[in-house]
C-alpha cells in the first residue's frame, strides 16, 4: 500500500494543493482504508485537508445501498453533503474504486464525458502534442478539447482491454470512458479511481477555479442527455426494427428520435 500511495499522489505536486473542502463518498466499498492511508502520507507532507468522509468504512452488506453512482437514485447521498458542507466539489467511489465520479459545488453530477474532456487537457497541458485515447460514444467534447491543446484523439472499442491495447499502440498519455474509467500511462496504462479526483483537486487548487466553471461552457457547447433507457416487453422485435431501420441508409437526428419513440411503444 505504501507504495500504491506514493505512485498515485506522484502525479499531483502535493505541495499546490490547497485545502480545499472535498466530500468524499466510498460507499461502504473498499476505497476507505486507502484513502486513510492517502490522508495520513499527505498530513505528513504538510498538507493541509479538508475532507468530509462519507459512508467511508469497508461493509460487505452494503446498508447505504449498492455503491453505483450512476444510479440517480444513489446521487443524493453525495450530493446533498456537499451543498450541506458548501463543499468545493464531490467525489463519489464505485465498490472497488476504480472510477470515481464529480459533482460541483452545487451538488450537480458531472456525466462522465465532460470529465475525459477535462482529464485530456490537464494531460495535454502537460505533454504537448500527446494522444488521448477516448471510447466511441459521447466524444465530441473531448474531440474538441483535444484539438484546441493540440492533441491527437484516437477512438477505441469500449472496456478496458481495448482501451489499453489503443494506449500500448498509440503510447497515449490518457485514455477515458464516459463510464467514468479513467487510464494512465504512467500506471501501466491501467485506470484509477484515485488518480483523477487527486488531478481534480490539483487543476482547481491552481487555477483557482471551481469545477462548475470548468465544465459549464463545456456543457452549454456539448449538451449530453445521458444515458437513456428503456424496458421493452418484445426484445426480439425491438432488435428487428433496429435492424431494419439501420440496414440500408444513414440516420438522422430526427430519425432517431423516432425510433426511440418506436422502442418506447413495443
Amino acid at each position: 500500500r505504501a507504495a500504491y500511495i506514493k505512485k498515485v499522489l506522484g502525479f499531483v505536486d502535493c505541495q499546490s494543493l490547497k485545502p480545499l473542502k472535498i466530500v468524499i463518498n466510498s460507499g461502504n466499498g473498499a476505497a476507505g482504508p486507502t484513502l486513510d492511508a492517502i490522508i495520513k502520507k499527505l498530513k505528513e507532507s504538510g498538507v493541509e485537508t479538508k475532507f468530509v468522509l462519507v459512508h467511508h468504512n469497508p461493509d460487505p452488506s452494503f446498508p447505504n445501498g449498492i455503491p453505483n453512482p450512476l444510479l440517480e437514485e444513489n446521487r443524493s447521498a453525495t450530493a446533498d453533503i456537499v451543498v450541506g458542507e458548501k463543499a468545493d466539489f464531490g467525489v463519489a467511489f464505485d465498490g472497488d474504486f476504480d472510477r470515481c465520479f464529480f459533482f460541483d459545488h452545487k451538488g450537480e453530477f458531472i456525466p462522465g464525458e465532460y470529465m475525459v474532456g477535462l482529464l485530456a487537457e490537464v494531460f495535454l497541458d502537460k505533454e504537448k502534442g500527446g494522444t488521448i485515447i477516448h471510447d466511441p460514444r459521447v466524444f465530441w467534447n473531448t474531440l474538441d478539447i483535444v484539438a484546441r491543446c493540440g492533441g491527437q484523439a484516437v477512438a477505441s472499442k469500449t472496456g478496458h482491454a481495448f482501451v489499453k491495447a489503443a494506449m500500448r499502440k498509440r503510447e497515449a498519455i490518457y485514455g477515458g470512458e464516459m463510464s467514468a474509467h479513467h487510464y494512465f500511462k504512467d500506471f501501466a496504462y491501467c485506470d484509477s479511481g484515485i488518480i483523477p479526483w487527486l488531478l481534480v483537486w490539483e487543476y482547481l487548487s491552481t487555477s483557482n477555479l471551481s469545477i462548475s466553471c470548468l465544465i459549464s461552457e463545456r456543457r452549454k457547447s456539448f449538451p449530453s442527455s445521458g444515458e437513456l433507457n428503456f424496458v421493452v416487453t418484445d426484445v426480439s422485435k425491438c432488435i428487428e426494427l433496429v435492424k431494419n431501420h439501420f440496414a440500408s441508409r444513414s440516420t438522422s437526428i430526427n430519425e432517431l428520435d423516432g425510433l426511440s419513440m418506436s422502442f418506447a411503444s413495443w
